[in-house]
Parts: C-alpha cells; structure tokens; sequence
C-alpha cells in the first residue's frame, strides 16, 4: 500500500519549514531526499514525472545548507524542494516535452525564463519536472502520449488527475514535494487543484512573465502554484514577486475579515449541469460564510458563456501559428489523436472571425471590471463533476461532456483575465473545489481572502 502522509512539509506547511530550517533543527538536504526517496518509491504507481533531478537537487540543497550557516538567507522558500511542470526550460534539466513527442527546441530554444530564474534567486531546490498533456490542450489529464498520472485520492481506481498540470497536482498531493509549478490557459492549474484535493492559484493574466515557457495561447497563458494551503501559497506568491518587482512590488495587507467581504454568487452558467453532491456541497460552503458574516449576493455574468464560443478558435489557432502548419502535418502521426484532431481545426480559421471574438472579448473584460465593483470576490464550483475514471475516456462521446464540465467553471476566468484560486472544501469522499475570482491585478487580496477562507472552512462539515 502506498504511504501518502509521511510528507516532511505537511505539518505547519513552508513557514513552519523555513523557522526549522533557520534553527538548525532539519536541513534542506534530508528534507530532499525525503522528498527524493518518495518519488523513488511512489511515482511508478503514479507516473507524476517526466524527469527527476536525483543529484542535483541533492548538490542544491547542500548548497542551500552551507548559505543558511554561513549568515546568508535567501528568503521564505530557501531550500524548499519542488517541482516544475515540463513546459519551463529548466537548465541541467532535459529539454520540456510539453507532454509531446515531437522535437520543440525549435521553439521554445534553450534559456530559462524569467520566472525561473527567479525561484533559483529564491533559493529553491528543483526535485524535477512533471508531466503535462500534450501541448496543453488537455483539461482532463488524460495522455496516450507519456502517460496519464494517477490521481492520488483514489488509489484502488484510475482516476484522471485534471490537466494540463497534472503531474504537478499529483506530486503535491502525493505529498513528493513542497509546492509545484503549473501554469493555467484555462483551468489548467484550478482543476488538477480540485481534483486531487489541493489549492491552485491561476494568478492574472500578464502578472508573472511567460517567457522561457511553452506558449499554448499567449493571449490567456498564466503561471499558477499548486499547493497544500493557501497559506503556502501566499508565502510562494509574496516571495516570488518581490523577487520579480523587487522594490516595485509592495502589497499592503487589505485586513480581510470575514464578516466584512462581500461575495458574489453568480446566478448564471456557473451553476449548470452540477452533480447533486458539488451543489449540496457549494451552498453549504456559501450558508457557512454567510453565518461567518459574509455577505452574499446574486450577480449575473452574462460574459462567463462567452468562453465556448472563443476558446475553440483561439487555442487550436494559437497552436497551429505556434508548430507551423507543415511541422504539424508532417508530425500529426506522432500527436495524440484526440488532441490532433482539435489542433487541426485551427487550419479552417479565418483571421477576420478570430478578431471579431478578440474584439468581443476586449469588451467583455472592461465590463465585468465595471461588475466587481463592491464586490471582493466571485465564488463557484470549481468544477461540474468530480474526477472520473480514465476508462471513461474510452468513450469519446462521454469524454467530451466529462471536458466540457471540467473547462465550464475556469475558462471565463482566464477569457475575462481574471485571477483565480480552486480550494478544497471538507468532503467524506472525492475532492470537491471552491473557486474564487477576482479582478486582475487583485491577485494578492484573493489570497488574503482564501486564507481567511480555509481558516474558517476547517469547521465545516463534510459533506
């Protein structure tokens, strides 16, 4: 039987790391290769990683060592190990696969990024790279390609773990490193979170730079964190954005209370075609808050339904100016059928028609700017449904629904330039999300809020 709770941040998450860690109690080197040897251990079973960095993972975290004792400290995530989702450059690390088989250094060339970078600055400790679905293009985790990772919260069934950062979701939950990287097109880190029982943060559309990163579509691409908490969130977010803005980035605590937040409740789309179970869940989660003294009201997103018509065109359009259209017909045999045949309509699109949804979509941003106004957060069901079993994708017709209602939730949030979060709520069976939204640039409020939230959502009852 595998062991998923012997995590060695688990207990008190990245901050009660970092205060042992600064008082000699453990070091970034054995909590590394805790972390490598249950990657060693667990992974065959749930196939979360393209790549493993054995050694020098362990050569960075003696590294990280010998700072802290010598009087250098790089900040709140100094030797925390973790992963990255294989669409970053990462150096001395393979080249990514974007979950494909097809050569891309043509396309994304050899340089770190500046993100990258940046969690080095921080002193972090790379454990490896995870598996993605091929090219992105993949909501449910689902890959013929390299694999589909197993989804850690049901280890007796295989069940898909949410795309595109799946392996990521699945190393966090699993409990095979601290935090992980992901990124989010379109729900890409929000729905691997609420499937596999972790938080995810999409963060807004432009705030963290892309560059160094496969590019699915550059118009919605975002990096996101997969965590345990929002609290290990909010320490990664505050950490790696000083770092990126330096002396340009000084949030202010905006002292969130629950019994001051107004919440938003769409009464539209959001809300379709939900299992029983997630809508029993979502309005006791929603009656709770309000006994914490939230205030809740209805709002109309007429906007939200926008996102079927515009990421169909868009994605599969982005991917083919991406690849090229001969490197894609000469390479199509080697792409997963499913994900080529979606890609291949991007060949039909007409530029007149894809500016008129870019133009429809310019509109629609200001206005739902215009609707957050006295509101501090949106809220949802992350998700239509819970995670399924991977043999349903045996079924294209069924796999299609089981798409939909997973996108159906995120997608407005990265078509209106949202930024985002999917949190756990207390649940006797599968994970079960809670998404929040705010407006762009309200990233670090958000998390404010989600910590207030999960602090208060412990005495919930599961449902």
């Amino acid at each position: 039987m595998l062991d998923l709770n012997a995590d060695p941040i688990k207990e008190g998450g990245i901050a009660e790391f970092a205060r042992r860690f600064r008082s000699g109690e453990l070091t970034s080197e054995s909590v590394t290769q805790t972390y490598l040897d249950r990657i060693k251990k667990l992974d065959p079973k749930l196939g979360a990683f393209e790549y493993v960095a054995y050694e020098d993972a362990i050569k960075t975290a003696r590294a990280m060592d010998a700072l802290i004792q010598s009087g250098t400290d790089l900040g709140p995530l100094m030797g925390v190990p973790i992963v990255i989702k294989d669409v970053f450059n990462v150096a001395k690390m393979p080249a990514p696969h974007v979950g494909s088989n097809i050569e891309l250094s043509d396309i994304l060339g050899t340089a770190e990024g500046t993100f990258i970078k940046a969690l080095r600055q921080a002193g972090c400790v790379f454990l490896g790279q995870t598996k993605a679905v091929e090219f992105c293009l993949g909501i449910t985790g689902n890959s013929n390609t390299r694999g589909t990772p197993w989804n850690p919260t049901d280890l007796d069934h295989h069940r898909v773990p949410g795309g595109s950062s799946s392996g990521s979701a699945v190393a966090t939950a699993a409990g095979l490193c601290a935090f992980a990287i992901g990124s989010d097109s379109g729900g890409s880190v929000r729905v691997p979170a609420a499937f596999n029982g972790i938080f995810g943060l999409k963060t807004t559309f432009g705030f963290w730079p892309t560059d160094g990163a496969f590019p699915l579509d550059p118009r919605v691409d975002s990096i996101g964190l997969l965590t345990k908490s929002a609290q290990d969130a909010m320490l990664a977010f505050k950490t790696i954005s000083a770092i990126l803005f330096g002396h340009l980035y000084h949030p202010r605590s905006s002292g969130v209370r629950l019994d001051r937040l107004h919440v938003g409740v769409p009464t539209n789309h959001f809300c379709d075609h939900l299992n029983p179970k997630i809508k029993m869940a979502f309005e006791a989660a929603n009656q709770h808050l309000q006994q914490a003294g939230c205030l809740l009201d209805d709002i109309h997103v007429p906007e939200a339904a926008e996102r079927a018509g515009y990421f169909p065109v868009s994605m599969p359009a982005s991917l083919i100016a991406i690849l090229g259209k001969e490197k894609f017909l000469e390479q199509k045999h080697l792409i997963d059928t499913v994900i080529a045949k979606r890609i291949e309509t991007g060949l039909d699109s007409k530029a007149y028609q894809f500016l008129a949804l870019e133009e429809k979509r310019t509109k629609s941003m200001a206005s739902v700017v215009d609707q957050f106004t006295g509101f501090d957060v949106w809220v949802s069901p992350t998700t239509t449904d819970f995670a399924p079993l991977v043999s349903d994708f045996n079924d294209p017709e069924k796999a299609m629904q089981f798409a939909l209602g997973m996108t159906q939730n995120t997608q407005p949030g990265n078509y209106l330039g949202l930024c985002s979060v999917s949190m756990p709520l207390p649940t006797n069976g599968l994970p079960i999300g809670y998404q929040l939204m705010a407006s762009p640039n309200a990233d670090f409020k958000l998390l404010e809020i989600a910590v207030e939230l999960e602090k208060s959502f412990k005495s919930l009852a599961a449902v």
